[in-house]
């Protein structure tokens, strides 16, 4: 894992603790890992990180494609797409934001690049 993934899977690590996000993370010696699945928690990354690295660790996620019309059509209602200095987005970036997070999307692309799971049908 590159120095740049783990500050990105960090970051959105970091963002999905308020929200009960569902990981994998390996035990044991690293020749025989076994993956077992719990509750992300502050105390979590940092023993992940002082002791073993986050390439052992894995949120699940709900791919983008993966939204469903009703929640769409909550996006729609609830949040403008505006057009702010020539890029378009969300008239509340923050929010809108969180709220991909509670709802456990992943915006960042982490599935393709394997650093998260895909989560399986009906685990949120």
């Amino acid at each position: 894992m590159t120095q740049e993934d783990r500050n990105l899977l960090l970051k959105d690590l970091c963002a999905r603790l308020p929200y009960e996000t569902l990981v994998a993370i390996a035990i044991g010696s690293t020749d025989g890992l076994q993956w077992d699945n719990i509750t992300l928690t502050p105390y979590l990354l940092y023993t992940t990180e002082e002791e073993s690295g986050f390439e052992y660790i894995k949120p699940y996620l709900r791919p983008m494609s993966g939204m469903t019309d009703k929640e769409k059509e909550w996006i729609r209602d609830n949040f403008d797409y505006v057009e702010s200095f020539g890029v378009k987005c969300y008239d509340k970036v923050p929010e809108y934001y969180d709220w991909l997070n509670a709802h456990h999307f992943d915006y960042r692309g982490l599935i393709e690049k394997g650093l998260a799971l895909e989560a399986p049908k009906g685990m949120y």
